[in-house]
């Protein structure tokens, strides 16, 4: 069997009903079956040990005596770390290959979440977060860099869909898994519930870091899973894809390439608004009256069943219409109505109803994000390029809980901080229609 380059009309869908028969449909249906469930595990892991400081906080800050302040300054100062280390990570990943660096990233995060067990003071605990960051750094902008490797752009929104919905996914688990651990372990052998669940959820990734090394391969070429006519296929898209693109010649003209500002400003705004949900869900659930750990977690895995359905409905919409300026900013709009809104309610339904409305427009907007720069960037100007705009816009990770806590122990209430991030949402969806249509609409 000869191999093919794609027609527009075969890479409108990622493996659709109507063209499963085809040759290049079923590679990439093979592709992806390979690829997008186990980097979605990984993501998973690296997830939960990022956010699982939103539960532990609902014991920790007693415990240990810390303010609203305290813990939004050391959940952010993760981002501070990330932003240093990202950039040089997903070189390195570039020019080394996947395999290695992504088991690195995973294996030294899970022994420093492992770690949080010995806070005791505000310094270690901002110490411990800051080098969460910087072993973390690079893994989510380095897959959808290794994505690139694999799919062109006119498949990419639905893969890219279907690997962050590992971020809601992280909810459904982790919420329930950590609101139990919290629960049920709470003073076993002299331990309080927070510290188990460090230590327990680091286990995943632990694992996870270990396999990489025995499943990913570094690229198509040594994917000893594909014949030589799918390997040539997807070789051949992938080139005439990237020549599409345009490339970077020197760091000076990369840094002044007004687009690459542009797409950090939007996603800025996503992340401001993704961290403010992740960050501080828990504490939105407790304070409408459920104190049990247990339940708060049960709770909010609502949200983020919600979010798991709408990822890959409108990545697969993006794909169909070739369409994604319009598919990113109805979804922040979207969620940025959720965020409004709820501040004006007291009741755990009509909070729970509010918040799940935000969780899936602004996870959505994470996931639909990344269709713009992977469509206009190649190569090494990939590499750098995706990290550079994921590391300064993670600098809301950084801001985000921080605002949100200031102004949480300044008011003495959640208001401020939730109509701060719904005009954040707002701002980068207006942002969104100053990307020209004709550059990523293919």
């Amino acid at each position: 069997m000869k191999s093919r380059l794609a027609t527009p009309a075969a890479t409108a869908e990622f493996a659709s009903p109507d063209d499963a028969t085809s040759f290049e449909a079923k590679t990439y249906a093979k592709v992806g079956r390979r690829l997008i469930p186990f980097l979605m595990l990984c993501y998973l892991g690296a997830y939960l040990d990022r956010v699982n400081v939103g539960f532990a906080k609902l014991q920790m800050l007693n415990d240990l005596h810390f303010s609203e302040t305290v813990y939004g300054i050391g959940a952010g100062i993760f981002f501070l770390g990330y932003f240093l280390f990202e950039v040089p990570s997903n070189v390195i990943l570039h020019k080394v290959g996947a395999r290695n660096w992504l088991a690195r990233i995973m294996l030294t995060w899970a022994v420093i979440s492992a770690s949080f067990v010995f806070v005791k003071s505000p310094t270690l605990f901002y110490v411990l977060r800051f080098l969460l960051g910087v072993a973390e750094a690079g893994f989510a902008p380095g897959v959808i860099l290794y994505l690139t490797y694999w799919f062109p752009a006119a498949r990419r929104a639905k893969a890219l869909s279907l690997f962050f919905m590992a971020i809601p996914l992280a909810g459904i688990v982790g919420g329930p898994l950590s609101g139990y651990i919290m629960h049920a372990l709470q003073d076993v052998h002299g331990l309080a519930g927070w510290k188990w669940l460090f230590m327990l959820e680091a286990l995943p990734s632990l694992v996870l870091g270990v396999a990489i090394l025995f499943y990913l391969d570094n690229g198509i070429a040594g994917a000893k899973w594909l014949s030589d006519d799918e390997k040539a296929l997807l070789k051949g898209n992938v080139e005439k894809d990237n020549a599409q693109t345009v490339k970077h010649v020197s760091i000076r003209s990369f840094i002044a390439d007004r687009r690459l500002w542009l797409m950090a400003a939007i996603y800025f705004c996503v992340v401001l608004g993704q961290y403010g949900l992740t960050f501080w869900l828990p504490t939105i659930v407790r304070r409408t009256g459920v104190a049990d750990p247990l339940w708060v977690g049960i709770l909010t895995a609502i949200p983020y069943l919600c979010a798991i359905v709408a990822l890959p409905l409108i990545g697969a919409s993006a794909d169909k219409r070739r369409e994604r300026r319009l598919h990113l900013a109805i979804p922040m709009l979207v969620s940025a109505a959720g965020f409004a809104t709820l501040p004006m309610l007291g009741s755990v339904g009509a909070s729970i109803i509010c918040v799940s409305i935000a969780a899936a427009g602004i996870l959505a907007s994470s996931s639909q994000f990344w269709s713009l720069p992977t469509a206009v960037l190649g190569g090494m100007s990939a590499a750098a390029g995706i990290a550079a705009v994921n590391c300064f816009a993670n600098l809301a990770g950084f801001f985000s809980p921080a605002i949100v806590g200031w102004l949480n122990d300044l008011t003495g209430k959640s208001t401020a901080g939730l109509i701060f991030i719904s005009v954040a949402v707002v701002l980068g969806a207006v942002l969104v229609f100053f990307v020209p249509a004709k550059t990523v609409n293919r």
